[in-house]
């Protein structure tokens, strides 16, 4: 390609001004794979190529060998997530790059104006470029966010350990109402924490591709409900939360995890459901499955938010104005526990009331 020199200088210029990371670069990082990302789109346009192929090409879906190594645009995209660069600061150097050699293509042509086709092939070629680099790039960008969200919830589990240790020992001491009311709320705060960082670790493991851990087993589902319902309604005074069992309710499962499972899906029912009205937990034996229903009355959830319910980190329109603590992962940690199950779950909802249901096969 003629101008190589000048345009990796500009890249290099431009590049230059994406602050704060490239402060502390030198000129072979700030041109990374410039050169091999233009050696790329050169060869590309020079390749005979079908319309269909363009067309993918433009919208960044060139085919690529399973057994390919790395492309000079993903590994400049790595290398760039690693050296503190946002995405629009990595997408700019395409911008400038495409504008760089665009306007010296034309000042090379002149007085004829360039091959239009040929300008349309390198224009596809930047484009799976980009696509290639914005993939790649948030790709490693969730994988670091992931990996910190993992640190920091097995860091933090120490110091809570201790927080709630030193409440329950000043609860025990008998020091005063004062004392005792203010142990009791660490205490209380400190089994919130824990419930939070157990949601973020779950929510973590499943973004890794891990999946939530089961450990089934057989247990009888009368007593794990009945101890979650227990718990529940000591932590939910004001609340009435009634539990009907119904059938064999005997199979293997993981009975913690379903008691989180049942414990996400009461709370939801708590907070977004109607204050006076008591909260049903129905848990159903038949032949192959027991089916576990959570009903509540209240506002009615519309359809459209029912199908993202169960996606992470979201909330209907109610219920983000009702209610602001939590992560928002409740419903997607207790979808994560059904499918490692095998089960399933769903909701729905009309004047009457909000049902979530959920069908756990009698073997996980």
């Amino acid at each position: 390609m003629q101008d190589m020199g000048r345009i990796l200088a500009e890249w290099e210029t431009f590049a230059a001004t994406l602050l704060p990371a490239a402060s502390s670069m030198d000129s072979l990082a700030l041109r990374d794979h410039a050169q091999q990302i233009l050696q790329a789109v050169a060869k590309d346009v020079s390749t005979p190529q079908t319309s269909d192929a363009q067309r993918e090409k433009s919208m960044g879906r060139a085919p690529r060998l399973v057994s390919a190594p790395e492309t000079a645009a993903q590994t400049h995209a790595l290398l760039r997530a690693r050296g503190g660069f946002n995405v629009r600061q990595m997408v700019a150097e395409y911008r400038a790059l495409r504008a760089s050699v665009l306007r010296l293509w034309i000042e090379k042509c002149q007085p004829v104006a360039p091959d239009p086709d040929d300008m349309v092939r390198f224009n596809e070629a930047i484009d799976q470029a980009v696509a290639e680099s914005v993939d790649f790039f948030d790709t490693q960008v969730e994988q670091a966010r992931n990996l910190l969200l993992g640190m920091l919830g097995h860091d933090m589990r120490s110091p809570l350990q201790t927080i709630q240790a030193t409440a329950t020992h000043l609860a025990a001491l008998n020091a005063g109402h004062k004392v005792s009311e203010a142990a009791a709320r660490l205490v209380r705060s400190g089994v919130r924490m824990n419930a939070l960082l157990d949601d973020l670790c779950d929510f973590n493991r499943t973004k890794l591709g891990l999946g939530i851990n089961v450990a089934p087993a057989d247990v009888d589902l009368a007593a794990v409900f009945g101890d979650a319902v227990d718990q529940l309604r000591a932590a939910h005074p004001d609340r009435r939360i009634d539990l009907e069992l119904k059938g064999n309710l005997k199979g293997v499962w993981d009975g913690s995890r379903l008691q989180q499972l049942l414990s996400n899906l009461v709370i939801n029912a708590i907070r977004y459901g109607a204050p006076d009205r008591p909260v049903r937990v129905v848990a159903t034996g038949h032949d192959a499955e027991v089916c576990l229903e959570v009903r509540n009355s209240g506002p009615i959830i519309d359809q459209q938010t029912l199908e993202r319910i169960f996606d992470p980190l979201t909330r209907g329109t109610n219920q983000e104005s009702k209610n602001g603590s939590g992560l928002g992962l409740g419903l997607y940690i207790a979808s994560e526990i059904a499918k490692a199950h095998h089960g399933a779950i769903e909701g729905r909802s009309d004047q009457t009331e909000t049902v979530f249901a959920v069908r756990l096969p009698r073997r996980a």
